[in-house]
């Protein structure tokens, strides 16, 4: 049996942002307060390749807060490669925890597939 599922991506688990830092070749997130444009926040901060600012996760709320100037200093796309490392991180590391095999694919639109085997046999 096969399921489709959708994910809105809500950065929660430190250890899912670490390894998606290893896995995009990224410094080590460093918890601290980091003075945005805009002002300051405090979170597990994390250094995109090119950024003139850390971005900085909430890991309590969730968000991501950022300021990339509208593109002019930050490439979005490193964000959206970093959005999407933390979901397949944390999706192996649920799957894993719950004695499940990852199988992972890239597609040629860039999107990943994976697929988790039940430990019963479904998948």
């Amino acid at each position: 049996m096969s399921h489709i599922v959708t994910i809105e991506t809500q950065v929660r688990d430190r250890a899912a942002v670490a390894a998606a830092c290893r896995r995009l070749q990224l410094a080590e997130p460093t918890e601290e307060c980091v003075r945005l444009f805009s002002g300051s926040v405090t979170g597990l901060a994390v250094r995109l390749r090119d950024w003139k600012f850390p971005v900085v996760c909430d890991l309590k709320e969730g968000r991501v807060h950022f300021d990339n100037y509208e593109g002019g200093w930050g490439d979005r796309r490193e964000l959206d490669r970093f959005l999407q490392a933390y979901a397949v991180e944390k999706a192996r590391l649920e799957a894993h925890r719950h004695g499940h095999s990852i199988v992972e694919q890239r597609l040629p639109d860039g999107s990943i597939k994976l697929t988790i085997q039940l430990s019963g046999g479904a998948a």
